[in-house]
């Protein structure tokens, strides 16, 4: 029987199915969505499920239901932004993405989702302004802050009734986040359920780190992607047994008549080769204006969207071509280029910096659009993709490589810092995890994928990486045939970057 609180006319039969199961498994440890109604969670007990479907299968609307259930039940949502005093029966949920970009399609789905580095690591507040988050949140009396005016204080409180986000009503009040946050330290304490999208992408460090923190653990992840570099094809979820994995095989109504997701299934025919393949792609381009067959790499697209290859040689002379293109110089980066976080090289002594530039959203493989030139020499002026708080300065090692050379030229060196690849082109493996509304992939390094005979625990490399380019299109897939570029309509631009923390831009406020 399907649980009261889902949707069930809009639920495919498996979709009702797993709901149930999930239900079932909160049920266990004190969370009733039928009811509406939470018990203390019982110490020591601990669980994994897994959700797993392919594109179009419905596991975001999943998730989302879910969601709205467990708050509906008076389960309490972590952000990741502000927490509460603690209370000793309080039920919470956190729902978790690894990139923040990942996070970000998911919060314009209604989904109040963060990184797994956000609530790794929580934020140590100035104790004055901890009186603020606490009155926001209905845990204080209205305080009086030395510097802030009633008509601030009347601000904020009527931002955080409209969005649920302390940053964001502090930030309307006229704040910074260096005014109010301190620090980040490693969460020491558990927390309850979390929900992790995504999840193909998971390697094991991360999996344990989150089994540490969360007695409940339910994942959604994609079998037919790729899996992490180093774990031999696998995800993690394929280690759990039979019964803990609730599979999605219908792809819902919803996404049917979809051209770019017809497209991504039809990898899944065992007797399908390449050729045979792009000729679809040529059939769905004639048919339907989502599909795009293009003779040339667009420039202006690369900017915001980067290109996707399967090999770096690949990867390295298009962003060449793309900084020609713009008239880039030899020796610095043009405001608006885009940058690949590339991880943060920093000694291990330095684990307070560390947790402070990933908490800012500067993690391995986060988007990133180049600025300017910081205040500092080695800072760099930075917009993080899908961050809630986007704009940051921070010391960056800038690495531009180069085609036929072995020495990438460096634009911004600090002697620590973020480490940033050119982000105009990026790996398949890379993109994992984001979505754009247009996407190129580029069919010759498929092709050559194809030639190249190699397999991942049994299916052809080729057609995972062909899905799982195809799948990053929410709108529009451009299948790029030719070595070529076409020359950019204008410059490089920042103007349509927004300045505030996002929770300000859905009231159209910077």
């Amino acid at each position: 029987m399907v649980a009261a609180m889902q949707p069930a006319l809009i639920f495919s039969d498996d979709q009702a199915e797993a709901f149930d199961r999930v239900s079932a498994e909160l049920m266990a440890n004190g969370i009733d969505l039928t009811e509406g109604e939470i018990t203390p969670r019982a110490e020591g007990s601990s669980s994994v499920l897994a959700v797993i479907g392919k594109a179009g299968s419905g596991k975001t609307m999943l998730l989302a239901s879910l969601t709205k259930a467990l708050v509906a039940s008076g389960v309490e949502v972590v952000s990741g932004d502000y927490e509460g005093r603690r209370r000793k029966d309080r039920r919470t949920l956190a729902v978790l993405a690894p990139t923040n970009k990942a996070a970000s399609v998911l919060r314009l789905r209604g989904v109040p989702a963060t990184t797994i580095h956000r609530i790794l690591y929580t934020p140590v507040y100035d104790p004055e302004y901890e009186r603020i988050a606490e009155w926001l949140t209905g845990q204080g009396e209205r305080p009086s802050v030395e510097g802030l005016t009633d008509i601030a204080l009347d601000r904020a409180f009527a931002f955080y009734q409209q969005v649920a986000s302390v940053p964001g009503a502090l930030a309307a009040a006229g704040l910074k986040g260096s005014d109010f946050i301190k620090g980040w330290k490693r969460r020491e304490e558990p927390l309850d359920v979390g929900f992790i999208d995504e999840s193909s992408m998971l390697d094991e460090k991360q999996f344990e780190d989150l089994r540490e923190i969360f007695p409940t653990l339910v994942l959604f992840g994609d079998p037919a992607q790729l899996a992490p570099v180093g774990q031999s094809g696998e995800m993690v979820f394929d280690r759990l047994g039979a019964s803990r994995r609730l599979v999605l095989n219908r792809i819902h109504r919803q996404t049917q008549d979809n051209p770019i997701l017809d497209l991504a299934h039809a990898l899944g025919d065992e007797a399908l080769g390449f050729e045979r393949f792009e000729r679809m792609v040529e059939d769905a381009a004639r048919a339907d204006d989502r599909v795009v067959m293009a003779e040339r790499v667009d420039a202006d697209m690369m900017a915001r969207s980067p290109v996707l290859v399967w090999r770096n040689a690949t990867r390295i002379r298009l962003i060449h071509a793309f900084r020609g293109a713009f008239g880039a110089p030899e020796d610095e980066l043009l405001p608006g280029e885009p940058l690949v976080c590339d991880g943060i090289e920093l000694p291990l002594k330095h684990r307070k910096k560390r947790i402070d530039l990933e908490a800012r959203g500067l993690i391995k493989g986060a988007q990133v659009i180049y600025l300017g030139p910081g205040s500092k020499e080695g800072f760099a002026k930075l917009h993080v993709v899908g961050a809630e708080e986007p704009q940051v300065s921070a010391a960056s090692i800038i690495k531009i490589e180069k085609p036929d050379e072995v020495e990438p030229f460096i634009p911004s060196a600090a002697k620590m810092g973020a480490a940033f690849l050119h982000g105009a082109a990026v790996t398949i493996h890379k993109a994992q995890g984001s979505q754009w509304d247009e996407v190129q992939v580029f069919a010759p390094d498929i092709w050559a994928a194809a030639q190249a005979g190699r397999t991942e625990v049994g299916v052809p490399l080729w057609k995972r990486l062909a899905y799982v380019a195809i799948t990053r299109a929410s709108t529009r897939l451009h299948w790029v045939t030719r070595y070529r570029l076409a020359r950019p309509k204008g410059p490089l631009t920042v103007a349509d970057l927004r300045k505030g923390p996002a929770a300000l831009e859905l009231r159209g406020e910077e």
